[in-house]
């Protein structure tokens, strides 16, 4: 374990201070953007970022080459690191991770049909570049001339809390002095909506409804979120803006089902515990969960089961801002630890937009239909993925 600041201490390692953010998502492009549409109505139709223009951050013959999970990647990156100020990072000890569920999806359904229609030889020559999921990393790492790690975790839903959890570990362990960790996803393709749909996890209504008794499944979006990492004795002296620190993060396996969550949420309970152990935190110490809340029937419950487990009967505030969002796959976990960050900064909860008719077999303190004002305190964010991947990340105050 190298996160966290228990009663005597750093249980291991450097503190981890986090001085840049930057995130798209279909309510906004940017942190105001963004903090605000998560207190107004879901966008209509689909959850697209619509107004993603690549171009703000890469040349036109750049942007040619990456597929839009990438490009997003670049996007939410040179954001946080534009947020973080003057690092002088030294670029031997600096590192980036950025997770993806799907990676590539978008360029390699488009190529399927240019082989299918034009035959083998119309299929680009710069597919490979753009569909392999490691891409998004390289073209930071690559932009930044950064020599450090540069990796990308894949695990599904869960890749977003993993890769910051991960960039994090590298500053706390003398590895990186500076790291860029966070999540991207440019999934919402014809055949990708669709098999999402047929294996019947898409909301029928069209409505994200997390943990309401009326809910039917998770509306599809995309987006991508990034912070900055650096040691905390860093941070300070060079002046940096803290918003807060990762104390601490966890990661277990349900070891269940290739979809389906473990009964009674065992181990999405473990991760929380094992992301609290890890901050040398007790569960009432926790100011507010940001739940995964995908709004399906089984995954709400079994989060609400987990929840009960760690909390008790009286748990800290709930919110799911995929209520605004749509679920963005592998890039939720990194959306919403900049919405817990903001969630900081702000001293406000953000609403569970959907959220009207509880279901009696959920017992949590849901925030809605307002957003609700508090004493910033330990921040819990979960992420759940299919495989059974479950990844917990503990956000304090600075």
């Amino acid at each position: 374990m190298l996160l966290g600041i228990g009663p005597d201490g750093p249980i291991a390692g450097r503190r981890v201070a986090i001085t840049g953010v930057g995130v798209l998502a279909c309510c906004g492009i940017g942190t105001e953007a963004f903090w605000q549409g998560l207190h107004g109505p879901p966008p209509d139709g689909e959850r697209r970022v619509t107004d993603f223009d690549p171009e703000r951050w890469l040349s036109a013959k750049e942007a040619r080459t990456l597929d839009r999970f990438a490009q997003f990647s670049v996007a939410a990156a040179d954001m946080a690191l534009e947020d973080a100020g003057a690092l002088d990072a030294d670029p031997s000890h600096s590192g980036v991770i950025m997770g993806t569920g799907v990676g590539g999806l978008q360029s390699l359904e488009t190529q399927i049909l240019v082989f299918a229609e034009k035959g083998a030889g119309r299929v680009s020559p710069r597919l490979v570049p753009m569909m392999m999921s490691n891409a998004g990393a390289a073209a930071v790492s690559m932009r930044l001339g950064w020599h450090g790690p540069s990796e990308t975790i894949i695990t599904a839903c869960a890749a977003g809390a993993h890769s910051i959890g991960h960039a994090a570990r590298l500053v706390a362990s003398g590895q990186c002095d500076v790291a860029v960790g966070g999540a991207a996803e440019a999934g919402m393709t014809p055949v990708g909506i669709a098999a999402f749909a047929n294996m019947t996890a898409l909301s029928t209504s069209g409505h994200s409804r997390p943990f309401d008794v009326r809910r039917d499944g998770f509306v599809m979006t995309e987006g991508a979120g990034a912070l900055v990492f650096e040691d905390w004795d860093r941070a300070v002296a060079r002046g940096a803006r803290i918003y807060g620190e990762l104390a601490g993060a966890g990661s277990t396996a349900d070891a269940h089902h290739i979809t389906a969550p473990a009964p009674g949420g065992s181990g999405a309970a473990a991760c929380m515990l094992e992301a609290m152990r890890d901050a040398g935190i007790r569960p009432d110490q926790v100011g507010h969960i940001n739940a995964h809340g995908t709004s399906t029937p089984l995954n709400d419950q079994a989060e609400s089961d987990a929840i009960g487990k760690v909390f008790g009967a009286d748990s800290p505030p709930v919110t799911s801002t995929k209520g605004v969002t749509g679920h963005g796959l592998g890039a939720s976990g990194a959306i919403e630890a900049v919405a817990a960050v903001l969630t900081i900064q702000h001293a406000s909860i953000p609403p569970t937009f959907g959220y009207e008719e509880p279901d009696p077999g959920i017992h949590l303190d849901i925030v809605a239909p307002d957003a609700r004002a508090w004493v910033p305190a330990p921040v819990l964010s979960n992420s759940f993925g299919f495989g059974g991947h479950n990844g917990c990340l503990v956000i304090s105050p600075a």
